[in-house]
């Protein structure tokens, strides 16, 4: 019972954040209107994107709480959090698409670490990072045309 209730803290935790901090900076005016490549998807892929991978990113924070001796892990777990919990603040907040870069091609090496590390010691966690790679790389490219375009 007590690992199903730090489960379920993880879900609120990350899945929780997740949705406040969309709420609270939701593109408006500035971000319509930049201009953006070609490449951009539409407005309402992101929502589930990201809630898969928040679903994704809370399992295994919950997994490595259950790991003490991970701690490296761990540490990159509750750094990429972090990363990416500041992007969207940056990006849509404070409209600074270049400090957004910054943090995001951080977020991108931090999870990358974390897939690398955890390769070795815990497949699945690192399997399951993999898509998350795959959209911070994206969303970095992204986010570098928009600087760039703008």
């Amino acid at each position: 019972m007590k690992q199903l209730t730090t489960l379920l803290l993880f879900l609120i935790g990350v899945m929780g954040g997740g949705i406040l901090i969309g709420i609270l900076t939701a593109p408006g005016d500035w971000y319509a209107a930049l201009q953006k490549p070609f490449f951009n998807p539409p407005n309402w892929i992101f929502g589930p994107v990201w809630t898969l991978l928040y679903l994704a990113i809370a399992y295994i924070g919950w997994r490595l709480w259950l790991q003490p001796e991970q701690a490296v892990l761990r540490g990159l777990w509750s750094l990429q959090m972090g990363l990416n919990f500041l992007w969207s603040p940056a990006f849509f907040a404070a409209q600074m698409p270049v400090l957004a870069l910054l943090i995001i091609l951080l977020l991108l090496g931090a999870i990358s670490l974390f897939v690398r590390r955890a390769w070795q010691s815990d497949r699945l966690l690192a399997v399951l990072f993999v898509p998350y790679v795959a959209w911070v790389g994206f969303a970095t490219a992204l986010n570098a045309a928009i600087v760039f375009l703008n």
